[in-house]
């Protein structure tokens, strides 16, 4: 019997009313195991209309109250780990230790969120002049939207929820349809935790959800993460409405190295930045650029370690890369290795005929490693979300830095280099939003906010750490006057000595 996700709606699963359902499949088999309701303009309604019921009680719950319950969903997390893993693995194909350090990126989000009674913290300045006060203090928006993407199920989600709700807000999401069980057994540890009804809400869907939460009067905020003509379309559209808006889009990371690095963690680094979950993440790394004469050599060594990457279904321990998460999403992919060639690109490696003994329906394909890539390949100009690494040559650092720049994107970046002075000059010359030296993947831990520029963002704030508190929240400043006790009239005597 095919398994059916429905909605999570005031505290508890609200079967779809819509009638229309869409497939989720287990990418290592291609079969259909679970059909996700779609959620209808009526439905996103009724989760927005329970989120703003249960908002004004919650925005005046105590901050050691709100911490409480996330302190005890963050327990029963870290107890369901190796479940929300699984569910994650079954949905989205990703090997299950990818899938348990999603979680734990997670996770983060969640500690930080235990804390928010610093980031909170209002100011005071007193007698700005005479028994005149002024006071700043940050308030809760109301009822805000996150919509998240399938490459991360929880993690992404786990961005955007935990902060929101304990600053005080309520939360409809709105998840892939394509790997949706992870976030209703987040709702359901949730509601374990004992968050009350209505804080917490899911509706599944297709467009039409989205652009009813993009549109409805009563969200007043929407968190985005996916691709860049979507954050694009969220932006603009969200805003129009009237709504604040962070939507995060797509990336075509460049690792620059330097001819002075150490060859082999570079090649090592790139290998794994590039294959890693399949390469189904926007800080995928997606383009080497190789400066002056290592190209040779650090092609073959990142070859030498693609080829022992072992390819097989997530749930299998041995696996190091599943597969990808649809099989139209697979053959998008391989079409970009086919015509490579003819782009005057060089295929070192070609994975598109891979496949899996015993799970030949599976939407698998193979490492793919392009040298000598022209910036006019489609391979390196567009995001590709696979397994597919590009490799450029440069004869100069001054020329890698004006490759780099000219992206559209500025997600992330890295350099490797021994060089601490070539480092810090390409940190500060380098337009993206995240740096790595020597680091691959620049993922920014919870208390640093994550988040791109130019076609890698639409909006004016990162996602989580202060970016996340500052966005979910509101200031509002307050002046205050009050007459000393002593000028009171006479008759009313509290102690104070009066003035002569």
């Amino acid at each position: 019997m095919t398994k059916i996700v429905n909605h999570w709606i005031g505290g508890k699963t609200a079967e779809g009313a819509s009638g229309t359902y869409g497939p989720v499949t287990n990418p290592a088999t291609g079969e259909v195991t679970t059909k996700v309701a779609f959620a209808s303009v009526e439905e996103v309604d009724a989760a927005v209309a329970a989120a703003k019921e249960a908002f004004p009680s919650w925005s005046k719950t105590s901050l050691a109250q709100r911490t409480t319950i996330l302190f005890r969903f963050r327990a029963l997390l870290d107890q369901h780990r190796d479940e929300i893993a699984e569910l994650i693995t079954a949905e989205h194909g990703k090997v299950h230790s990818d899938a348990l350090g999603e979680v734990a990126r997670g996770l983060e989000i969640v500690d930080l969120a235990c804390g928010i009674n610093v980031q909170l913290k209002g100011e005071l300045s007193t007698q700005v002049a005479n028994r005149v006060d002024v006071a700043s203090i940050r308030q809760p928006l109301g009822v805000v939207a996150g919509i998240t993407p399938f490459n991360f199920p929880a993690m992404v989600p786990m961005w955007m929820f935990p902060i929101a709700i304990a600053c005080g807000n309520t939360f409809v999401l709105k998840p892939s349809e394509k790997d949706p069980s992870a976030s209703v057994r987040l709702a359901e540890l949730l509601s374990e935790a004992g968050l009350p009804d209505g804080v917490f809400n899911i509706v599944h869907g297709d467009k039409v959800a989205v652009d009813r939460l993009l549109e409805h009067p009563d969200v007043k905020a929407v968190s985005f993460v996916g691709s860049t003509p979507i954050a694009r379309y969220i932006h603009t559209t969200a805003s129009a409405n009237g709504k604040r808006v962070q939507a995060l889009g797509g990336a075509k990371n460049h690792m620059l190295v330097l001819p002075d690095a150490d060859l082999d963690a570079a090649a090592d680094a790139a290998v794994s930045a590039a294959y890693g979950s399949a390469g189904e993440r926007c800080m995928a790394i997606s383009a080497v650029v190789a400066v002056g004469s290592i190209g040779d050599e650090l092609v073959e060594k990142i070859r030498e370690r693609a080829e022992k990457i072992k390819i097989g279904p997530g749930n299998d321990p041995t696996s190091e890369m599943g597969p990808l998460i649809t099989k139209a999403h697979r053959d998008k992919v391989a079409s970009y290795v086919e015509n490579a060639a003819a782009e005057g690109c060089e295929v070192v490696l070609d994975g598109t005929g891979f496949t899996v003994d015993g799970h030949e329906n599976g939407h698998w394909i193979g490492i793919s490693l392009l040298d000598k890539v022209p910036t006019s390949a489609k391979a390196y100009q567009d995001e590709i979300f696979g397994p597919v690494l590009c490799v450029l040559r440069t004869e100069t650092y001054e020329e890698a830095l004006e490759l780099i720049n000219s992206s559209p994107f500025g997600n992330g970046t890295a350099i490797f280099t021994r060089d601490g002075g070539a480092a810090r000059r390409f940190q500060l010359e380098v337009e993206a939003g995240m740096v790595g030296v020597n680091v691959p993947i620049p993922v920014p831990v919870g208390y640093h906010s994550f988040g791109g520029w130019k076609d890698s963002l639409f909006g004016d704030h990162h996602i989580y750490g202060n970016d996340g508190t500052h966005f979910y929240t509101r200031g509002k400043v307050v002046t205050t006057r009050w007459p000393d006790p002593a000028d009171l009239p006479a008759g009313v005597d509290l102690g104070f000595p009066r003035n002569s």
